[in-house]
């Protein structure tokens, strides 16, 4: 018969140390694929409001311009009736001119 003497030793400490450090090591590994995980959410959130953002400023560059274009529009609007009040006047101009005799007085068809 064998004696005891023959039968390795476990020493209980370095067992539970590396029971421990495996146990230690799993953790780590595990919130390690947890910041993976959530590394790909933000990123795919990143995108999005990368996406966003460029429709945003699409928005903001087109609203830009049609407030551009609608300026252009009145501006011709404003110029276009002051040419024509300007018209108009030199025309009551040239027909009072007209009705007025080479002696200031205004010739009446009624008269």
């Amino acid at each position: 018969m064998a004696g005891i003497e023959n039968i390795p030793r476990v020493d209980m400490a370095k067992l539970e140390a590396a029971l421990t450090a495996e146990a230690v090591k799993r953790e780590y590994e595990s919130a390690a694929r947890e910041f993976e995980a959530m590394g790909a959410e933000l990123i795919s959130a990143a995108k999005k409001f990368e996406a966003l953002t460029a429709d945003v400023q699409n928005m903001i560059r087109d609203t830009a311009e049609a407030y551009r274009q609608e300026g252009k529009k009145l501006f011709n609007r404003i110029e276009e009736s002051a040419l024509f009040t300007e018209n108009v006047r030199k025309t009551c101009e040239d027909a009072k001119r007209r009705m007025i005799g080479g002696n200031g007085v205004v010739n009446r068809m009624d008269q």
